[in-house]
């Protein structure tokens, strides 16, 4: 199974399926499925470029919408996971996940508008019980994606040649304050065999070896953080994946993550209260909400033992017209027929719908601030460990530079996304489809997005003789196991304060500008 990986995409769909059909004429088949870990940015219309958390004039329609309205398809199945540059209305529309275009899955996440210069930050906050949630998981896991990488995740790779590349992230690295700490700790409790991320705007190879169990040899975790989608950057890469031959052809719910959900329905809360999640210290009288076989049994039969995804997509917002622009629509909170249908299917609370009921209701009593965050915002973090969502850790400083005039490549993506691409094709280098080299630069880019024909990566070469001596130890490949499910966290909670912002602008102004890319 050939699965593509991109880092940030910004909303440059046509680019990054440009590059997977030069791919696929180059050599190696079609690629089966498409991951983005992030800033995917499902923009439908003006009103969506207004609940992005980016200064206005970083604020483009892109071509999302062309494929939001049917007037595109994506060329192959997309899943994609939030952070901190996204429509984030459209995607509180499906708090727990679902399709924003035909042929492109959303892993969910929650809130609602309208926002504030506040709310539309916190909006994309790792939340407490998300990490509780997915901290119930017992099955191995097969493939992870965040936003923000893992805290310390640098120590397993070449942290050298990573902060040659970035020298503004070395005060973080030496504090081990770079990268999100509850993704640190998923990664930790979890140990997915594949963790992808992307966010910091490099590409970056590492290997992790777990501390065994029981007597049980250790588990390791390949991590690959990607580059946004820009010429010149190492924004894609693609590899062969052991898969289940038999397994059908289409998305299926993972059942134990659905048990998992109906489990911790209880815990849903949509108030402005801080709380704690449940923990085995006395204080609460169940903190294990993991699946049980009774559970899953019910829940398989809830579903009449069909786990599909259902092709349900349906169109819930007017689509941007770039004849009759509307800088002025109306921002409005809308319920999508996905979630109150998955909702109803496994009798879970459809968030949005109860967030609007507790708006109307307080509204009517007068309360409405005591009730519900005055900015919209539901389900306030707590004082869980895990939290990041106040942290100003892992701040990019060329997060928001998508395509400022000033800043010489990164002006290429202030074209408007329709504009056609030169079609002069690049020379190529082969690299083998066994996953130790398949972290090396993937160069088959059209001309427009083509990367730069530098050596691999030491941090590649060094996961390369990593994961020889690891697979000598256990006798066979880890990537020769299946794909289980994706699994999802969204980004660090970035606040871009006044300090931050006179960071970025030193970085911009120095002389030396090899690390501005």
């Amino acid at each position: 199974m050939r699965v593509a990986v991109t880092g940030c995409c910004h909303g440059e769909l046509d680019k990054i399926y440009e590059t997977l059909a030069l791919a696929e004429r180059r050599g190696g088949g079609p690629a089966d499925l498409l991951l983005c870990c992030g800033d995917f940015q499902a923009v439908r219309n003006e009103a969506d470029l207004r609940c992005m958390a980016v200064p206005p004039k970083y604020r483009h329609m892109q071509t999302f919408y062309r494929y939001y309205s049917g007037e595109k398809k994506a060329p192959v199945l997309t899943i994609f996971i939030g952070g901190n540059h996204e429509a984030s209305n459209h995607l509180q529309e499906l708090p727990y996940g679902g399709w924003v275009a035909p042929n492109i899955y959303y892993l969910g996440h929650y809130e609602c508008p309208p926002y504030d210069q506040n709310s539309v930050r916190s909006v994309y906050h790792v939340r407490n019980i998300e990490v509780f949630k997915l901290k119930q998981l017992k099955q191995p896991i097969d493939i992870f994606l965040s936003h923000d990488w893992p805290r310390s995740i640098y120590h397993y790779g070449n942290k050298k040649q990573l902060l040659q590349t970035k020298s503004f992230f070395r005060q973080e690295v030496e504090n081990n304050t770079l990268g999100s700490p509850a993704a640190s700790e998923l990664l930790h409790h979890l140990k997915p065999t594949y963790w992808f991320s992307a966010h910091l705007h490099v590409k970056f190879a590492a290997f992790m070896k777990h501390q065994a169990n029981d007597g049980q040899l250790p588990k390791v975790t390949k991590f690959l953080a990607l580059d946004k989608c820009l010429p010149h950057r190492d924004f894609l890469q693609i590899i062969e994946v052991e898969h289940d031959s038999n397994a059908p052809d289409c998305l299926e719910y993972d059942l134990e993550w659905l048990s998992v959900l109906k489990a911790t329905n209880s815990l849903v809360n949509v108030s402005r209260g801080l709380w704690n999640m449940p923990e085995n210290n006395g204080l609460h009288a169940k903190w294990d909400y993991s699946a049980t076989e009774e559970a899953m049994k019910e829940i398989l039969e809830e579903m009449n033992h069909d786990l599909k995804v259902p092709c349900n997509f349906s169109v819930t917002a007017i689509c941007y017209d770039p004849n009759k622009p509307q800088k002025h629509m109306e921002l409005v909170h809308r319920i999508s027929p996905q979630t109150t249908e998955f909702c109803a299917q496994l009798g879970l609370t459809d968030i949005n719908n109860r967030i609007q009921q507790v708006i109307e209701e307080s509204s009517l009593r007068g309360d409405y601030d005591d009730e519900v965050d005055s900015n919209g915002s539901g389900e306030e973090p707590s004082e869980y460990n895990t939290d990041n969502s106040v942290l100003s850790s892992s701040i990019n400083p060329e997060e928001i530079m998508l395509d400022d005039d000033d800043e010489g490549e990164d002006s290429i993506t202030g074209l408007p996304g329709d504009v056609s691409t030169p079609s002069v094709e690049p020379s190529l280098d082969h690299h083998p489809s066994d996953f130790s080299t398949s972290f090396s630069d993937i160069r088959i880019l059209p001309d427009s997005m083509v990367v730069s024909s530098d050596d691999t990566m030491n941090s590649t070469n060094e996961l390369e003789k990593s994961s020889e001596n690891q697979e000598s130890e256990e006798g066979k490949n880890v990537n020769e196991r299946s794909i289980k499910r994706l699994s999802d966290e969204t980004g660090n909670g970035n606040h871009l304060q006044k300090k931050i912002k006179r960071r970025n602008q030193a970085i911009y102004s120095a002389e030396d500008d090899s690390n501005v890319e």
